[in-house]
């Protein structure tokens, strides 16, 4: 259950707890993992309410993966809730969530450093107020979706229209009449312009640095996600070599409308962190010309956007959906464990640097079986580790 503001020692244990660091699904996942296996975990999360990225998302979004293959150990999301979930519900599937496995969450606790105790045994937290807190050991699941990162184009501080994030999206009512520009053909910004559409904006382009490999959400009831789940067990070129056949058999050739397929690989490109898009609207939208695709964003410079093929674009509104970093620097950039060209945690799930034993971060890929299965995974195998400690 979900407590606001006390202090996290305040029950009596002979051994430190395992602090799991943020109350997403990762977090409330491997404190749930670990309380199963006889472990102790308290979750420090730093608002005031658990699975707050959630909350922030836009309001039609829906998982892109199945209610049964995207439930946290333990408890599965309600059948009620439908095939493909929506934001809202998974926000109270979370909250149900920590109620029901009674997890010790403390809220309006920012943890802002992590460092080695001082007989290496253990480790210490640093949060806000001041608080140093000793722990057996610690899991990070600050989330993938930390940080809105947004590029530095040359000139963006002149542009007279309003430019703004897609985590500041909310839904189309603000932006109808308008002419948007959505920057990014990544599953949100695909959504993001589809949802413009839909709710009366008068022009909606989406520029495009790299064609996108876009799968079906569901063909014949069979969903993107299975798929995803056994390309994972198959090679990399065979996978890449069976996507070309299938991909022109289910999504038809855009290049006229000015999206044209990708020439790499569809798995290629997984394993280099681009995860395909899955079509909620996106190819008949384009099709259509309601969705226009146009060259990436090369500049601003007063009312215009510039264009990497020379276009000049007046948009009243530019969406950039252009992604998010991990924010981990503060935390444990000094412990080196990041990787310097993502920053990323070199370590993931169970697995711990000889020179970190005992920190682990789960929820820092972005895997094509779906991130929710693979952070209950992720759960398990590091309580299973961490239960088998002395």
């Amino acid at each position: 259950m979900t407590a606001p503001n006390p202090s996290p020692t305040t029950r009596s244990h002979d051994r430190p707890p395992v602090y799991v660091v943020g109350g997403g699904p990762g977090g409330l996942a491997t404190a749930a993992s670990l309380k199963a296996h006889g472990v102790r975990a308290v979750v420090l999360e730093r608002s005031d309410r658990v699975g707050t990225s959630w909350r922030g998302h836009y309001d039609r979004l829906h998982l892109h993966t199945t209610r049964r293959l995207s439930g946290l150990p333990g408890l599965p999301i309600p059948r009620r809730f439908g095939r493909w979930v929506a934001r809202d519900d998974v926000i109270r599937y979370l909250e149900k969530y920590a109620e029901y496995h009674d997890l010790e969450v403390v809220t309006g606790v920012e943890v802002t450093r992590i460092d080695r105790a001082a007989d290496d045994r253990g480790w210490v937290l640093r949060a806000t107020g001041g608080r140093e807190l000793t722990a057996a050991a610690v899991v990070v699941a600050t989330g993938y979706n930390h940080t809105p990162r947004l590029p530095d184009w040359p000139g963006r501080g002149t542009f007279t229209g309003r430019l703004l994030h897609a985590s500041e999206y909310r839904n189309p009512a603000p932006y109808a009449g308008q002419d948007v520009l959505v920057v990014g053909v990544g599953n949100t910004g695909a959504e993001i312009a589809v949802d413009l559409v839909a709710g009366g904006a008068a022009r909606v382009r989406l520029a495009v640095r790299t064609p996108p490999h876009i799968v079906r959400r569901s063909t014949m009831g069979w969903p993107a996600q299975l798929t995803g789940i056994l390309c994972r067990r198959l090679p990399v070129s065979l996978v890449d070599r069976l996507a070309v056949p299938l991909g022109k058999l289910s999504v038809p050739d855009l290049a006229p409308q000015g999206l044209p397929r990708p020439d790499t690989g569809l798995y290629s490109r997984v394993r280099e962190g681009s995860i395909p898009v899955q079509d909620v609207g996106l190819i008949d939208a384009v099709r259509t010309g309601k969705v226009e695709p146009v060259a990436a964003v090369a500049s601003f410079e007063d009312d215009a956007v510039l264009l990497a093929d020379g276009t000049r674009i007046t948009p009243r509104t530019v969406i950039a959906a252009t992604g998010y970093r991990q924010g981990l620097e503060h935390l444990v950039g000094h412990l080196d464990v990041l990787d310097p060209a993502t920053g990323r945690p070199r370590p993931h799930g169970s697995r711990t640097l000889p020179t970190a034993r005992g920190l682990y971060f789960t929820g820092y890929t972005n895997p094509i079986s779906g991130m929710l299965r693979e952070l209950a995974r992720d759960a398990d195998q590091i309580a299973r580790t961490l239960s088998k400690r002395p």
